[in-house]
């Protein structure tokens, strides 16, 4: 027997979720179009040569690798910045010297599966390619902080760090057995474990006890570097106000690849965890065969976006609405009239279902419609019909009246 049901980690989408993601992804790529970014798409499989080597040992388990059937070994996407890197690679002369790309895409992650993560789930990218400017990091802040606002999040709070500014905390701890990348990988853990779990994580790791203790103690004051105070003013200039930016010591941002300012986006009220994270990483094409080339970006956390708008009750009642109109078919003599009326609908941009069943009460019709959340029923009788008019049913109210059925289209748009 066929197992009919998803993998573990994987979903489907039924249509009220998915029109719940079309919104917050519509009011994304408005934002990310607003600040001058561009679409890119990318492969799903890449070679796993690609892939692994990137992101840090830890994160190398969770890359979802085999062998394909031409003998090659492939891997799925794991992020959107590795193979956007290999994009600026391959396609060095004949991007612009200054790439601003959004990307919305799904990635693959052999992870636990538990609430808020999942081994498929989509990520929305933004990117500036070229610059080392603090304008291109505020840009990336700006954009991420009115990408949510025009969600609809009232609260977001955008922690912020230095990667350099770990590492000059952290490398006197170093050693041969426990590099500054692998101390950083636990410290990016204070966000779901306590201080005493990261010390013995950093001890059965290699460091002493007295070493790891030094590290938390030199994390807890580290100062807001130069670079990061340049960074922050040039956001609030760009509208971020001084509340939404806050900066976090312990934030460590687990990923092998950056190297310079690193953040987080958090929506205050959701519990879960973080909605998005990012910064520079000025090296990464370079490692991949291309010119040097700085870069700043983000992936937003998509799926825990939808998850916090669905908590806050953010969506309008109108996106659930399959159909603007459902057009009855009283018989089989007067289908043809409900067809052009349909076709009427849609030519004005009205969206429209026609009863698809086989004919019969039309109270069984009406039923369907409310059933779907239709608002509107138009219903022609053979009394509209000689007289070239429909009844417009209010599905809700259950009022109705006898419009001309030119005057349909006017009549459901403003209403």
């Amino acid at each position: 027997m066929n197992n009919i049901q998803t993998l573990k980690g994987f979903r489907d989408f039924l249509p009220a979720e998915k029109r719940k993601r079309n919104f917050v992804l519509k009011r994304v790529i408005e934002t990310f179009e607003l600040y001058g970014f561009e679409p890119l798409e990318t492969p799903t499989l890449e070679y796993a040569s690609l892939l692994l080597g990137k992101y840090g040992e830890e994160a190398d388990k969770l890359v979802y690798t085999f062998e394909d059937n031409g003998k090659r070994n492939v891997g799925l996407r794991y992020d959107q910045t590795v193979p956007t890197a290999r994009v600026l690679a391959q396609y060095q002369n004949s991007l612009p010297r200054f790439f601003r790309r959004y990307q919305t895409q799904n990635v693959f992650r052999a992870d636990k599966p538990q609430k808020g993560r999942y081994r498929e789930f989509t990520q929305c990218d933004v990117d500036i390619f070229g610059s080392k400017s603090p304008v291109s990091d505020a840009e990336i802040l700006a954009c991420t902080y009115f990408a949510f606002k025009n969600v609809g999040f009232s609260d977001i709070v955008l922690k912020i760090n230095d990667r350099q500014t770990l590492f000059k905390t952290f490398e006197p701890f170093a050693t041969k057995k426990v590099s500054v990348f692998s101390i950083i990988q636990s410290v990016d853990k204070l966000d779901k474990i306590t201080l005493d779990d990261v010390k013995k994580e950093l001890v059965s790791k290699g460091l002493t006890e007295e070493k790891a203790e030094n590290v938390l103690n030199e994390l807890q004051k580290a100062q807001t570097s130069d670079n990061l105070k340049d960074i922050i003013t040039c956001a609030r200039e760009l509208g971020i106000p001084q509340k939404a930016l806050s900066f976090s010591p312990s934030l460590a941002r687990g990923l092998d690849y950056y190297t310079g300012m690193i953040f987080e986006v958090i929506v205050e009220g959701y519990k879960v965890g973080s909605c998005g994270g990012g910064g520079r990483f000025d090296n990464l094409i370079e490692q991949l065969g291309g010119l040097p080339t700085p870069a700043v970006g983000i992936a937003f956390g998509f799926d825990r976006m939808v998850d916090a708008a669905t908590e806050f009750n953010l969506f309008p009642e109108d996106i659930y609405e399959s159909s603007r109109a459902f057009v009855t078919i009283f018989n089989k003599e007067l289908e043809a009239k409900s067809l052009e009326i349909s076709a009427l609908l849609r030519s004005n941009k009205i969206s429209t279902e026609i009863y698809s069943g086989e004919i019969g009460k039309m109270d069984k019709q009406l039923k369907y419609a409310n059933a779907k959340g239709i608002p509107y029923a138009v219903i022609i009788g053979p009394e509209e019909a000689e007289k070239n008019e429909a009844t417009v049913k209010n599905l809700k109210t259950r009022e109705q009246q006898r419009v001309p059925i030119e005057k349909l289209p006017d009549l459901l748009q403003t209403r």
